[in-house]
């Protein structure tokens, strides 16, 4: 059975008369015939009706013929689907991402994208960084959003684009400073007023950039953390934070958390900053990825 055959099957379903059936289809009546005859023989049913003076759809042709229009209808929309998901305009997209970006690029540039193309399928996973490189390199996401490691320690199949760098700031107990246990400067605190609390922090395996950077800037300042907790989402370490277990240095941008029990208070003077990028894999092709890594690229800052 081939589309020939439904078309032929439709062209006599409508006009219930071979020749002017073949007519429409500007060919003579004998190949029709023997076009429906075979396609009864292949399905083993009987789908007309025929006498000498007329000619009416079976049952079987009757329940049949809307399933026939939907196999032409869908068969004609072919080209236009193929179009479409090359220009990146239907399929899938999957994506994964940090705990930290679902409060600074993630829900913009996302909501761009399902406004520039409704049609494509996006999955989300939370995952750290380390995850995603080994997601990415096993195709099992096709981009995330991650604090890069040290550009030389990127796998060289990937590829990566900064999207955003924003400051740390200190996150606090609502309670400790209600009680004087941290008390800010015009707004500010020094890494000095918070030097002897435990410090809420990722585990370095799971993100050793943004561990660095603050361990780093501990050390820079001749002070070495007393570490407490660790908690690999965001959500947690604040928590964490909000329960009194200690203060956490995170991107300016958990503000937006709007977690209870905890503020987040700026560091005074040049206060380290966090990098938040877009990683997928060089030789990854898929339509609806580029799609994405453009609209990221065009992102305002």
């Amino acid at each position: 059975m081939d589309l020939r055959q439904i078309r032929h099957f439709l062209a006599v379903a409508e006009d219930l008369n071979f020749s002017r059936a073949a007519e429409r289809l500007r060919m003579t009546q004998p190949p029709l015939s023997q076009s429906i005859l075979a396609l009864e023989t292949e399905l083993g049913v009987r789908l007309f009706v025929r006498t000498k003076r007329s000619v009416a759809l079976t049952p079987v042709g009757a329940d049949w013929l809307p399933h026939a229009r939907q196999v032409l209808a869908d068969a004609a929309a072919l080209p236009g689907i193929a179009q479409r998901l090359s220009q990146g305009e239907l399929g899938a997209l999957r994506v994964g991402f940090v705990s930290t970006a679902d409060y600074s690029v993630l829900p913009d540039l996302v909501s761009r994208y399902k406004a520039r193309y409704p049609d494509v399928a996006i999955s989300l996973q939370e995952m750290t960084g380390d995850l995603q490189i080994e997601a990415l390199l096993d195709g099992d996401i096709d981009v995330g959003l991650i604090i890069p490691p040290p550009r030389p320690s990127l796998h060289p199949t990937l590829a990566y684009r900064r999207l955003v760098t924003e400051p740390l700031v200190v996150a606090v107990s609502e309670q400790w400073l209600a009680a004087a246990r941290v008390v800010p400067r015009q707004g500010h605190l020094r890494l000095a007023d918070v030097a002897t609390e435990p410090l809420v922090l990722f585990p370095r395996r799971s993100s050793p950039s943004f561990h660095d950077v603050i361990t780093g800037y501990y050390a820079n300042n001749g002070i070495a953390p007393r570490m407490g907790q660790q908690a690999i989402q965001m959500q947690t370490i604040m928590s964490l934070v909000s329960a009194g277990m200690g203060v956490a240095l995170v991107p300016r941008s958990l503000e937006n958390l709007g977690r209870t029990g905890v503020r987040c208070v700026p560091l005074e003077g040049t206060p380290p900053s966090i990098e938040t990028g877009l990683v997928w894999r060089r030789d990854n092709a898929l339509p609806t990825l580029e799609g994405f890594v453009a609209m990221a690229r065009h992102k305002k800052q």
